[in-house]
């Protein structure tokens, strides 16, 4: 797949296409999901699905990216962030990007298929559908609150892990989700405060473009209020301990100070310094429910 040829700068090459991908991002998806199977079960993840079962999840979330970077290359190629992307500088074709994207999410959902089960396949593939198309394809361009609405497509990864060991539903890894979403709007529109003339330049709907930078700091520090709130959840339904709830206050008091801090406008870069927060505020959570968890499991 590496040897296709680029639209306008010749040879693509393996890294292009691992691009692509989103592997950072996707990493950050795979630990979620990874603690998603992990707090499933007591008596331990079989190696088939957490090694089968996560790969399946990481290949179709990379087959979604790809799609994101096929839609949205024109874009990219506006924006300071984005333009040296594969597809917006050319390395790569559309037609090879959504073949390379097909190939992925074919291959995730079959592993799916063959080391976990039916209902964790069907909702990797809505997952992916939901970010793929209903979001990148329609909601991104179509309403400010694109980010919030297409938020449950990127929350979805615990709930898939849960479900690959599982085979079922249940109000633990949808708590898991819902925290995930509440992220998701804090998170997101810190970095288009930070990059605000560029999403203005490339004509997305992003609220610091529609409705300003204040109403915007006001909607993060409204959310992380909430984050807050669910993030404390999993101590309510005693799904987590004492471990946990004390992690969740610093954590999320650490997001509220910086949140604050963006609203109040105290500092000049504090709108790239929540967004990067953010990233580790998440990362931080899921260790702490992970590693709670087995400590009751000990007691």
């Amino acid at each position: 797949m590496a040897t296709l040829i680029g639209a306008r700068h010749g040879q693509a090459i393996w890294r292009d296409y691992l691009e692509l991908t989103k592997p950072k991002v996707v990493v950050l998806m795979l630990i979620t999901s990874l603690v998603g199977m992990f707090l499933a079960t007591r008596a331990g993840v079989p190696w088939t699905v957490l090694v089968f079962g996560n790969l399946g999840i990481a290949l179709c979330a990379g087959g979604a990216a790809v799609v994101n970077h096929v839609v949205d290359r024109r874009i990219d190629a506006l924006m300071a962030r984005t333009h040296k992307r594969p597809l917006a500088q050319g390395r790569v074709s559309p037609i090879a990007a959504l073949t390379f994207a097909l190939v992925l999410a074919v291959a995730g959902l079959a592993l799916l298929l063959a080391f976990t089960n039916p209902l964790a396949a069907w909702l990797t593939l809505a997952s992916l559908l939901g970010y793929a198309v209903i979001y990148t394809g329609f909601l991104k361009r179509a309403t400010p609150q694109n980010i919030v609405i297409g938020g449950l497509a990127g929350a979805a990864p615990p709930l898939l892990g849960w479900v690959a060991v599982t085979g079922h539903v249940s109000a633990e890894p949808l708590l898991l989700v819902l925290i995930i979403f509440a992220w998701t709007p804090p998170h997101f529109w810190a970095l288009a405060i930070h990059r605000k003339e560029e999403y203005a330049k490339a004509d997305i709907p992003m609220l610091p473009v529609t409705h300003g930078e204040h109403y915007t700091k006001v909607h993060i520090l409204l959310y992380t209020f909430a984050l807050l709130a669910v993030s404390l959840m999993p101590y309510v339904i005693h799904m987590s301990g004492l471990l946990y709830l004390v992690c969740a206050l610093v954590l999320g008091g650490r997001f509220l100070q910086w949140a604050w801090v963006l609203y109040r406008g105290a500092q000049p870069h504090a709108a790239i310094s929540t967004f990067k927060y953010s990233i580790a505020y998440l990362f931080l959570l899921f260790i702490a429910l992970l590693v709670d968890h087995y400590l009751l499991l000990n007691l």
